[in-house]
């Protein structure tokens, strides 16, 4: 039989025909699986396991790789899967408990072996009910295949994702192996805890600009004698740099959902990034910032850089606007051509970023300071370099400031490398 990670119902069938077939191993073999010394199958079957409690092996029929170890043939151990493997046989009595299900129910393997299914998984549904009472695999109905993953709880209210898959030697015969999955719920809480921070960001981002739109425009709609012309324009600039903000921050809401997924396009044109360079220090300058706070150093030549021009133009747009929001003194940003392409560096004088931070600054949601933004810059930056093949890293500058360095390999588009 052979045993998923994710036994889900209905994937039993080909496995259903294996088991019915293939010949049963001999009970040396079988002690040696599932990671449990021989001694505590024994012990199992003393406590009334019977000697057809075998752990689940792989086709049994099929020859190893030859020179590998491993193959078609191979016995599994139950205990390299990253999912707990718990399986009971005909009687209900379990005959495999991997490490994995003794990590997530803190329960020793030999005190499992051999017990019934429900005494040694315990598990009640979100309601309180005994679970194994609920679905009743041995004595429900003769055409269920098993059950789906679903949220139950151990002894002590802890969480486990919970999956069953029932092994007949027929489609309506009765259940001869019972193979549960049990799984921790970090994983998930960690995805729901991160969608429900983006909610709450984009919520937040979107009040504020969407507000002032709101009662900008109903003012003029309302009031549009009463205001000079200049009153009238600065109005009319305030809804527009705010209908610019939500347009940046839904461009980053696709970008990430882009960057997650790998669907993040890249095409590739000739980029002259010191040219690219340039005119960022030149809008910004433009903006108010002075120009002697920054500071522009090319070493030449460089090597031709084939690259998204409008995804470079983003990486940089990024990397300056933080170090001019959230650093101080002199701007530096260095172009150089290096081993693997070409390499950039945006640095600041400005305290940096603490040692024990710089593992999170490219995540989701890091913020620098408490000096504004959506903390999805530079989550997107790391994306975007990645997507060109590239590598980004921070680290503190010479004037003791945060310093972020990218480099962009040496490549070409698809049709000239072909």
């Amino acid at each position: 039989m052979t045993v998923g990670t994710n036994s889900a119902p209905g994937v039993a069938t080909a496995a259903e025909e294996r088991f019915r077939d293939a010949p049963e191993p001999p009970a040396a073999a079988a002690d040696g699986l599932c990671g449990v010394p021989p001694q505590a199958v024994d012990s199992a079957r003393a406590r009334g396991a019977g000697p057809a409690a075998r752990p689940v092996r792989t086709d049994r029929t099929a020859p190893a790789a030859p020179g590998t170890g491993f193959g078609p043939g191979y016995a599994v151990d139950p205990d390299c899967l990253p999912d707990g493997l718990v399986v009971a046989d005909d009687t209900g009595r379990v005959v495999c408990f991997n490490a994995a299900a003794a990590r997530i129910t803190a329960l020793a393997p030999e005190q499992a072996l051999g017990a019934p299914i429900e005494r040694a998984l315990p598990l009640e549904d979100l309601e309180g009910r005994r679970w194994w009472a609920l679905t009743d695999p041995y004595g429900g109905l003769a055409t269920r295949r098993g059950q789906p993953e679903r949220n139950l709880l151990l002894p002590g209210g802890r969480e486990v994702l919970v999956s069953a898959s029932y092994i007949r030697t027929h489609p309506t015969g009765p259940v001869r192996r019972l193979v549960v999955t049990l799984r921790g719920t970090e994983a998930r809480r960690r995805t729901e805890r991160s969608h429900a921070e983006l909610i709450a960001t984009v919520a937040h981002e979107l009040r504020s600009p969407l507000t002032s739109v709101k009662g900008f425009t109903a003012t003029l709609l309302a009031k549009w004698e009463r205001f000079t012309d200049d009153q009238k324009r600065l109005m009319l600039e305030t809804v527009d740099a705010d209908a610019n903000r939500v347009t940046r921050l839904i461009t980053e809401l696709l970008d990430i959902s882009r960057i997650d997924s790998g669907r993040l396009e890249v095409r590739r044109q000739p980029v002259d990034i010191a040219t690219a360079v340039g005119r960022h220090v030149q809008a910004l300058t433009a903006n108010g910032q002075a120009p002697e706070r920054f500071l522009v150093s090319i070493s030449r030549p460089l090597p031709d850089l084939w690259a998204d021009p409008d995804k470079i133009d983003q990486i940089l747009g990024n990397l300056l606007e933080n170090a001019v929001r959230h650093g101080e003194g002199t701007v530096t940003i260095g172009v150089s051509p290096h081993e693997k392409g070409t390499a950039v560096t945006v640095s600041d004088e400005g305290p940096g970023i603490p040692e024990e931070s710089m593992a999170r600054v490219f995540t989701r949601f890091w913020r620098g300071s408490k000096r504004g933004g959506t903390g999805l810059g530079l989550y997107i930056v790391k994306g975007i370099v990645e997507a060109h093949g590239g590598t980004i890293t921070v680290g503190r500058g010479p004037g003791g400031g945060a310093e972020f360095r990218f480099i962009l390999p040496v490549s070409a588009p698809a049709y000239l490398t072909q």
